[in-house]
């Protein structure tokens, strides 16, 4: 649909996200690009959407990233953060951005920033593809809509993540997106991986980036471990493997 529509100045994408949920989109194409052996459509105003509006997303070759989205979930993040100002890495990512003086402008410098970073996630994405799907995917289906799929979802973001986001990150050191990125490490993923929020807490209290540098080198051969025998499970148990996949997973933290 793309070859019809690019030309036109518009871009579409469509697929499932979390739980099996359909996702879809058309806005304006804004800015396509090249990173390695992907190709990047950025789009700007929407003119259609469903309810859900993730920020960025991977079909095959093609990322797509919504500017639109992006600057509305960072104006949440950042309003949010705003009712308690805390200390934290939330504060540290918006400390980089005069947003008391210029709230649309920050707003727009920060989108921009954490659209390159988003790219960088999305290539991890497509380089734990190369390792682990069709097989993955095909796990992934079968776990939809158990406790056992967001398991596996953030197994493979760590993968992504430590594959691509933090060595990219963290070599340009590229303090904003560092900050904002541990600013979303919540949840299951952090439960998941506590020595990276440990080793973020260090790097701010004086420590240099090595230690980061060094957990992303070793998340990357730790994750791809779990999720292999995240793989086997899925093989020998079949439709029964959810919880043993979920237990799994839960005693593989770093």
């Amino acid at each position: 649909m793309n070859l019809r529509l690019v030309p036109e100045g518009l871009v579409y994408s469509s697929g499932y996200g979390r739980f099996a949920k359909p996702h879809f989109f058309l806005g304006r194409l804004a800015k396509t690009l090249q990173c390695r052996d992907s190709t990047v459509f950025i789009s700007s105003d929407e003119y259609a959407r469903d309810l859900a509006a993730p920020p960025a997303m991977r079909q095959g070759k093609a990322i797509f990233i919504r500017r639109e989205s992006f600057r509305r979930m960072l104006w949440e993040k950042y309003e949010e953060w705003c009712w308690k100002k805390q200390d934290n890495a939330m504060a540290r990512a918006v400390a980089h951005y005069d947003f008391e003086r210029d709230v649309d402008q920050a707003l727009d410098r920060m989108t921009e920033n954490e659209i390159e970073a988003a790219i960088l996630h999305e290539l991890g994405e497509g380089m734990a593809g190369d390792l682990l799907d069709p097989a993955w995917s095909e796990m992934l289906a079968d776990l939809v809509r158990t406790r056992a799929e967001l398991f596996v979802r953030a197994v493979r973001d760590h993968l992504a993540d430590c594959l691509c986001t933090l060595p990219e990150l963290l070599r340009a050191e590229i303090q904003p997106s560092i900050h904002f990125y541990f600013a979303n490490l919540t949840g299951l993923r952090r439960e998941l991986f506590p020595s990276l929020n440990a080793a973020y807490h260090a790097w701010i209290a004086g420590d240099s980036l090595d230690s980061i540098k060094l957990l992303a080198a070793q998340g990357k051969d730790h994750w791809m471990s779990v999720a292999r025998r995240t793989l086997d499970l899925h093989i020998n148990l079949d439709a029964r493997a959810a919880l043993e996949i979920e237990a799994l997973i839960s005693e593989s933290t770093l």
